[in-house]
């Protein structure tokens, strides 16, 4: 029996697969609140909605404002309660056995079947933990570069979150300042915060340090 009276988001930048994934899926989940993010911004507004209480997020890894694992490391540090599974046409022990390692309560290849989906969504809910048939889960060193890096930018809050993004995106100061609906001595603080918090001394090394989040060339 699946799980009824559910608000699900499907979290990926292509507009297609997301329509496909929840026409698919609909018939499976009664009652069930589908919502829809482009982007990683996308997905913190629907986050800082009053309503609903969502109960699951379906996460691509590379979507825009997401580097890597760097969104899965925010949704675990700031919302524990909320299981994320992660979709990804990138199907290597490498990059599932990292997902699981920073948080996620399942992997489920965008070459699944839609029966697929559905159990693992179900296993999901129920409280369990599911990964593809077959898959040989590697060790991650957790004394390596990329995982100290982890571990530093789940310390930051949501809003600083965003500020790294466009930092990423190149965006100025009062750039930033514009679209969040801040000062620039806002944004200037939560810059000297993030620098702080990265261990790192401008807005070039904090870019980088995001970077290092992002999908290696063996998990490509």
């Amino acid at each position: 029996m699946k799980p009824e009276n559910l608000n699900i988001i499907i979290a990926d930048d292509h507009p297609l697969f997301r329509n496909a994934l929840r026409q698919a899926l609909m018939p499976c989940f009664n009652n069930t609140q589908w919502f829809e993010a482009d982007s990683a911004d996308a997905l913190q507004q629907l986050l800082d909605a009053p309503q609903p209480n969502y109960d699951l997020v379906l996460l691509d890894l590379q979507m825009p404002g997401s580097h890597g694992y760097s969104t899965l490391l925010h949704l675990r540090a700031h919302y524990p309660e909320l299981p994320v599974i992660i979709i990804s046409a990138h199907e290597d022990n490498m990059t599932i056995s990292r997902a699981l390692h920073y948080g996620s309560a399942g992997f489920i290849p965008k070459s699944a079947s839609m029966e697929t989906f559905t159990n693992a969504i179900g296993d999901v809910m129920k409280g369990d933990v599911w990964l593809p048939d077959g898959v040989e889960l590697q060790e991650i060193n957790d004394e390596d570069n990329t995982d100290k890096m982890a571990g530093k930018l789940s310390e930051l809050t949501p809003q600083q979150y965003r500020v790294l993004q466009m930092f990423a995106e190149g965006l100025l100061n009062k750039q930033i300042a514009y679209d969040l609906g801040v000062s620039e001595a806002t944004i200037k603080a939560h810059a000297t915060a993030i620098f702080r918090k990265l261990g790192v001394r401008n807005r070039t090394q904090a870019v980088i340090a995001l970077q290092q989040l992002g999908m290696e060339k063996n998990e490509l």
